[in-house]
This record gives C-alpha cells, structure tokens and sequence, in this order.
C-alpha cells in the first residue's frame, strides 16, 4: 500500500506537491471514486482519473456589473482575482457551479446588490441532485448553526439562525431525484445541510453524506434581483434518464 499522492505523482509524472493540490481540490478519482484525502492508503495497481474543469463563462459584462457561469471545482476567490477591479458580491462553493455576481468595487452597483442581499430582495433558484425519491414539493424551514474554523461546517441546531428552503421535484429516475431549490435566506451551506437532515443529502456531498458522484452535484441556475435575471444553464451531468 502506498499514499494516494505518491501514487498519482509517480502514474502522472507530476510534483508530490501537484498530485496533493490536485486531490484537495476534488479533481481525482481513484478506481472510479472521488478521493479526498490525499495520504490515503492506495494499492500501487490504483487507475487515477483527473477531472477537467470547464472553461468560465460570462454571462453579462454590462456597467460596473460581471455575470459568469462559474464552473465546479473553480473557487469563486480565483474568479475574482482574474478580474482586476471587481468583487464578488456572493460565492458559491467549490464544487458548486452556476451564475456568479461581481461588480466594480465600491461601485453603486455592488453597493445596491449587496443590499438587496441583505434585504433578501434576491431570488435564487438551484438546481440538486439527491439520493431517493423526493415525490412531492415540500418547505425546510430548519436553524443552522454554522462552525467556523479552517473550513466551514453546518448543522440543524435549535440554537442556529433561521433557514427556509423549498424544494420541488423535477425528475425522478431509479432511486435519485432531481429537485429545483428556492432558499430565502443564504446560511452557510444551506441546501447541503438541510438535504441531508430530511435524509436525502447531494450526490458527492461528502461533508454531509452524499453518495459518491464525481463532483458535489449542485447548481446555482437562476437569480433575479433589482429587475434583473440571469441564468446559467444545467450542466450535462444533472441530466438523469
């Protein structure tokens, strides 16, 4: 048995330090599964799979305003520092694609947006694919209390702030569900945290159980706020038959 990263490294001629980089980023699967420790003990004969990030998209570059369809596995700090002069004024996860706003900072435009968060004046619609089948639409309405240290962890806690989701199927093929999700308020890890308390977690939601899947199977589809919309479509991959 050996370590994952000495494994990949020497199977794909890279740095110990690339292959570590490349398996906490969520890039790797080994034997088919998502590896996400990088010292894990792997036998030598391990076939590594390495996940492409896809490319970013804008959506609307208008005024002081960017629109991108952020890709999974692309940090939305990146996608800020590769534009000089913008901020963002909301981020999604990691593995979590979909319509991304930034806009000129200290721009009126940013400090509009930022308020119309705040206010919650700001539809946003997702797009999860979950384990089980979820027949009917339904309401969340859950505290989260949310841990914050290195990195962030939530939970259903009765000492927790409020959190409202509503969920509604869209497809149900075998024993997996596609919901649309609407959230009214943005805790930390929200849809993730109360997907997995009703017992149907994200498929590769590995920090709240989800099944084994390539990447963390949430997207961010739809917002609209100020009189504005915007939309990034469904990545392939959610397309369950």
């Amino acid at each position: 048995m050996e370590k994952a990263y000495k494994l990949l490294s020497l199977q794909k001629h890279i740095s110990h330090s690339q292959a570590k980089s490349l398996i906490d980023s969520g890039l790797v699967s080994a034997n088919g599964r998502k590896l996400t420790l990088a010292r894990t003990l792997l036998d030598p004969k391990t076939s590594f799979q390495i996940q492409d990030i896809a490319p970013l998209r804008i959506i609307e570059q208008k005024g002081d305003l960017l629109v991108v369809d952020k890709p999974a596995f692309l940090e939305s700090y990146a996608i800020q520092a590769r534009f000089q002069g913008y901020e963002l004024l909301h981020r999604l996860d990691r593995e979590t694609s979909g319509v991304l706003l930034l806009a000129r900072s200290q721009s009126q435009t940013a400090l509009e947006i930022i308020r119309a968060f705040k206010a919650r004046k700001v539809e946003k619609i997702y797009y999860a694919l979950v384990s089980g089948i979820i027949p009917e639409s339904s309401t969340i309405n859950a505290p989260i209390l949310t841990k914050k240290g290195k990195s962030a962890k939530s939970k259903v806690h009765k000492d927790g702030l409020e959190a409202i989701t509503h969920i509604t199927p869209e497809s149900i093929v075998g024993k997996k569900t596609l919901l649309r999700v609407k959230i009214e308020t943005g805790r930390t890890h929200q849809i993730r945290v109360h997907l997995a308390h009703i017992g149907h977690p994200i498929l590769g939601d590995t920090l709240y159980g989800g099944a084994n899947a390539a990447r963390l199977m949430l997207h961010a589809s739809d917002i609209e706020l100020l009189g504005m919309k915007f939309h990034a479509p469904l990545p392939e991959e959610f397309r369950i038959r």
